[in-house]
């Protein structure tokens, strides 16, 4: 008889006590841990606070050649989602880790993950959800995630995180579940905070419990083919749902048969709830994650009073072990669930609604339930509010009902007399017009001259962003966009991408914008902008608006925000509205730490594109987002730097005119970080200055489809090689060396290819 492989490996595990180390790390640095030692075939991912460091960390380990995962950086975490669903499909064991909004994104995703019956592990680093933006840890987006069809494993601490992310892909894989699995953790609590973790001494520990990937249907079998999410009629999605539902039901079973094995393997327990001195407890906690280990000790404290108090916290919430929570709360008066997100309207956030549910099959007395929302957007969660949840709980025990049973816990009322004023005075557009700058079209060819005076001529214009914001020395952020707005007339409405720029001004209650502003995510800026604009001109044609000029509409982005926002970008662009997409192009996702985006150069190093033995650096080209953007046959497109200041506001009043009068203008500026470039602050404009001497980065512009180079390095006898600008920067340093000759010698060919095809099109205007 032939014993199935899932009991082969309990009886190997049980036999075979492992061997283990102490090590103390953060969340993040367990579940990369815990994905390396498995070695996972691919993750496909994208970097969002806080779970970002997980890509961060298995690169540095694959620098060393400490894991063969392929690691591939997505357009967005909607890519991301899409490149792990199609190489699960491939039958390949598949990872990947996300947050807040970028969970929401991928989230179309993810039923089909789950009701195609691919399994693969997801860390889901828990925070809040935008808007308004909080990078800090609530579960406001876990429970987005609970009717995906995921099988869902909650982690309480970073040694929770690395043995469930093990027990994750055995639950996955398992014949009768076959379903995707997310861990989840609180951010920053756990993701980042360092605890002592034991872990396995050796990989093959890891490796032989998860044992060979089960035989499943997968798109690459020559013998068997099969089709991926065929149509289905409503009956045929009916069963396939059924299916679905039974396969996460039988989840929660075999989550404790894996719990069980793994803890005769590495000595730690995982019950489906993890219970704290709740065997007679009278009055109890029902908390997600770190939470429940705050309230702890404040059970032992008030069991020292006499009071039979208690802390449940689910391991797993998705199957939700209804039966565990009734077996666990007999005998219980009163229990409070406190929830990190609201379900708005409903008088009680998910978990709430499901433990009430559970509740109902108690036959005899049950507890009174409590409900507090509380630490949202990562609102800290102290001893004294754990005892402030169990006094709550005891008061409703003592009187048989709960007063309130649902409210918010740690909100603040406002105070009329203490309401917050400004600190900028808001500034008429009037006050930003020198009257020295003028354009004019060419009425044959419809080109713009413009005339702009000597720079000091307009130091008297006022500074579009206030001083006092947030942003590293040396950034080259503010600079170019000082520079660009003093070639902009009059009033403006700008709209800011989730970026360094966007972070560093707009830390509430304070701004250092001082006109209208607006702020949304990566994927949607230029959208967002188009509708601004749009609902300007409609409620000024039906006379609801009285302006004597049209405002300028400005979307800044940057950060590898014309990645996730391409396709929003190019939408934007082919309706051809009536506005400006200014790109501050920094070569990497600096607001996040520095990973690598698709416009940072070969070889340049990045927290997700390390140099070591096993590589060096970026291992592909960078994107052109201007000659991309050119390809739409928008009005106008330039390319400037602060190293060329007097350029750079040409093409700024240029890009206003077209923004006023014919359609969409997009602008591309290279700017430095010398936090994450690893340069000198002072060296900026030299820096980018050589970039455009090396002809990296052409200065030109794409006017009516004809392409015009407003800087030619090669006729003024200025042009340096490409090493003068790379070595500058400690991100590019390595490829100096004789050993990575042959990338280098790639990555000047790449740069001379592209900056010859742009002179072919300055002198062919047909191209």
């Amino acid at each position: 008889m032939t014993i199935p492989a899932e009991q082969q490996r309990q009886e190997q595990a049980f036999s075979k006590p492992a061997e283990q180390k102490m090590v103390f790390e953060s969340g993040n640095e367990m579940a990369a841990m815990a994905a390396a030692q498995i070695n996972y075939h691919v993750m496909g991912y994208f970097p969002i606070t806080p779970s970002t460091e997980i890509a961060q960390y298995l690169d540095m380990m694959k620098t060393r050649g400490e894991h063969d995962i392929q690691l591939i950086a997505a357009d967005g975490e909607h890519g991301s989602a899409g490149i792990c669903y199609g190489a699960a499909a491939a039958g390949a064991r598949v990872f990947n880790a996300t947050s807040a909004n970028g969970f929401l994104y991928m989230i179309e995703q993810l039923p089909v993950q789950s009701g195609t019956r691919f399994p693969m592990v997801m860390n889901l680093v828990t925070r809040a959800v935008s808007g308004p933006l909080d990078i800090r840890g609530d579960h406001s987006d876990l429970y987005y995630g609970l009717n995906t069809g995921w099988v869902i494993l909650t982690a309480r601490s970073p040694q929770a995180v690395y043995d469930m992310n093990i027990m994750a892909l055995r639950i996955a894989e398992h014949s009768e579940v076959r379903l995707p699995v997310i861990v989840a953790y609180d951010g920053f609590f756990t993701s980042h905070q360092k605890r002592k973790v034991q872990v396995f001494q050796h990989r093959q520990t890891v490796q032989q419990f998860v044992g060979e990937k089960p035989p499943a249907p997968h798109v690459l079998d020559l013998e068997h083919p099969i089709v991926v999410g065929a149509y289905m009629n409503g009956d045929d999605l009916m069963n396939n749902h059924y299916q679905q539902a039974k396969a996460i039901l039988r989840a929660g079973e075999v989550f404790q048969e894996v719990a069980q094995e793994y803890a005769a393997l590495s000595g730690r327990t995982y019950g489906v709830l993890d219970l704290y001195r709740m065997e007679d407890a009278e009055v109890a906690l029902f908390l997600l994650n770190s939470a429940a280990e705050s309230a702890k000790d404040v059970v032992d404290r008030l069991r020292e009073q006499g009071i039979r108090a208690g802390v449940i916290s689910p391991n797993i919430i998705r199957p939700f072990p209804a039966e565990a929570i009734r077996d666990a709360l007999r005998g219980v008066k009163a229990v409070l669930v406190g929830e990190r997100a609201d379900s708005y309207g409903a008088n009680g956030a998910n978990l709430t609604h499901e433990v009430k549910s559970a509740l109902q099959d108690i036959r005899g007395p049950q507890p009174i339930v409590l409900t507090r929302i509380f630490g949202m957007g990562g609102k800290d969660f102290y001893a004294d509010d754990a005892e402030a949840f169990f006094r709550l709980a005891l008061d409703a025990a003592e009187k048989g009902y709960a007063e309130q049973p649902f409210d918010y816990y740690g909100q603040t009322p406002g105070a009329p007399e203490k309401k917050l004023t400004p600190v900028l005075a808001p500034m008429h557009g009037d006050t930003f017009k020198s009257g020295l700058i003028t354009v004019k079209q060419n009425e044959e060819t419809g080109k713009l001259s413009v005339r702009v005076p000597p720079l000091r001529s307009l130091t008297g214009k006022p500074k579009r962003i206030a001083s006092g914001h947030g942003a590293c020395p040396g950034c080259g952020i503010f600079p170019a966009l000082e520079l660009f707005f003093k070639g902009i007339e009059g009033n403006v409405v700008t709209l800011f991408h989730t970026g360094c720029a966007y972070i560093t001004t707009t830390g509430y209650p304070y701004n250092s914008h001082k006109q209208s502003f607006i702020h949304n995510l990566f994927q949607n800026g230029p959208a967002t902008l188009s509708g601004t604009v749009e609902a300007f001109f409609e409620r000024k044609r039906r006379g609801e608006i009285d302006v004597p000029e049209d405002f300028t509409f400005v979307m800044i982005t940057g950060d590898g925000g014309m990645d996730i926002g391409m396709g929003s970008a190019i939408g934007t662009a082919l309706r051809n509205h009536k506005m400006i997409i200014l790109e501050y192009d920094n070569e990497g996702y600096m607001n996040t730490g520095a990973q690598l985006s698709y416009s940072t150069p070969l070889g340049h190093m990045t927290s997700t594109s390390g140099v070591g033995k096993k590589q060096q650096g970026k291992a592909f080209h960078h994107k052109d987002t201007a000659q991309i953007m050119a390809a739409t046959h928008i009005p106008y497109v330039f390319t400037a730097t602060e190293a060329f200041p007097q350029d750079l506001v040409a093409k700024a009043a240029k890009a206003q005119w077209y923004a006023q009068n014919e359609g969409l203008v997009y602008g591309k500026m290279l700017i430095t970080c010398p936090l994450n470039w690893k340069s000198e602050d002072r060296d900026g404009e030299k820096i980018v200055g050589a970039a455009v001497n090396s002809c990296f980065f052409p200065l030109y512009e794409v006017e009516h489809g004809q392409t015009n180079i407003t800087y030619d390095p090669e006729a003024k006898n200025k042009r340096v090689p490409l090493t003068e600008w790379l070595k500058y920067m400690g991100k590019s340093k390595h490829l100096l060396r004789q050993e990575n000759e042959t990338m280098l010698l790639e990555f000047e060919r790449e740069v001379q290819r592209r900056w010859a095809i742009l002179k072919a099109k300055h002198e062919h205007p047909l191209l």
